[in-house]
């Protein structure tokens, strides 16, 4: 009898035990138990980088093992996606990348991997701004004049761009069809050497992430013209957005992401979706995303993977409007 009247409480227990086990596997995985690599599909010195390493410091605390960032640039970012495609999905390798991640479908005639079905969301990590730069010596203070300049101009001007299809083109590109201008692209590996020739004077200007600039930018050695984000940018307050500079339907919203190989375990992906968020919870994170004038963002991985996908349609209308021919 006092066996029978135990039944509804093992019952009970049995069913409460049941829904513990993928915390449970979790635990006894011991995840992470070793480092985890952290791959950045862009040069040292990037907007990305900068921010994956400010994260992953942060993370390497919490969980207890090492996050160790690696920069695998080139091709606009796909060599490094290429090498997170074909990881093991164990949790070990993840990509920390930016919007350049939703552009490559449409700017790369065949790519070693499918962006939708190769990768899982983690979470956005940073909403950040790209500003417009030019060098002093072009005598060109505002974008006015740039427009002016580059329509007076009867092969255009040059701008730099961080690869062929990068964020940073695309930002440009929208741009020069609502300035309705002739301008040309220069493809470089990364920001520090678009920034590099810009400088120069070599390249006309740069939409450039706010970080690899600002140094310049409060130095003199490089003049601010506008911000191409839908809002100004916390780190530049007077410096306008290229609508109130007069372009209108020239936004364009550069952010940073989280993502792992497709197939990761559900309890990883949320495990680091969670750090995620913790470490951008950390006063030292939030004021060095100040610094670096980027807006913290986060979603669920499910709401990640589907901004993904409107992200990947939307850019490629963007390709086609632009006229840009993938690269083979």
């Amino acid at each position: 009898m006092p066996q029978t009247r135990n039944l509804p409480r093992r019952a009970a227990l049995a069913l409460a035990a049941a829904a513990f086990v993928p915390t449970l596997a979790l635990a006894q995985a011991g995840y992470p138990n070793k480092p985890i690599r952290v791959i950045v599909p862009f040069a040292a010195g990037s907007t990305t980088d900068i921010i994956a390493r400010a994260i992953s410091d942060k993370m390497s605390a919490s969980l207890g093992q090492q996050l160790v960032v690696e920069n695998k640039g080139g091709a606009s970012g796909t060599i490094g996606q290429g090498l997170v495609a074909m990881a093991e999905p164990d949790g070990y390798t993840i990509m920390i990348h930016s919007s350049s991640h939703t552009v490559s479908p449409s700017t790369f005639a065949k790519l070693p991997f499918d962006t939708l079905t190769a990768f899982a969301g983690v979470t956005p990590i940073s909403s950040t701004p790209n500003v417009l730069v030019i060098s002093p010596a072009k005598n060109i203070k505002s974008v006015k004049e740039l427009v002016a300049a580059a329509k007076a101009n009867a092969a255009g001007l040059n701008f730099a761009s961080a690869g062929q299809g990068s964020a940073t083109h695309l930002n440009a590109e929208k741009f020069k069809m609502a300035a309705g201008i002739n301008a040309t692209n220069i493809p470089f590996k990364g920001s520090a050497e678009a920034v590099s020739e810009v400088l120069s004077g070599r390249v006309d200007y740069y939409f450039s992430p706010i970080a690899p600039v600002i140094g310049q930018i409060k130095g003199g050695g490089l003049l601010p013209l506008a911000v191409g984000s839908p809002r100004r940018a916390t780190a530049l307050p007077d410096v306008p957005t290229t609508a109130e500079a007069g372009v209108p339907g020239s936004e364009f919203n550069f952010w940073i992401g989280m993502m792992v190989p497709a197939k990761t375990p559900r309890d990883i992906v949320n495990r680091l979706n969670a750090e995620v968020i913790k470490a951008l919870a950390l006063p030292e994170v939030k004021e060095r995303f100040v610094q670096l004038g980027a807006d913290a963002w986060t979603m669920s991985p499910e709401q990640f993977d589907a901004y993904i996908k409107t992200e990947v349609v939307s850019n490629a209308a963007l390709v086609k409007a632009a006229g840009l021919a993938p690269t083979q």
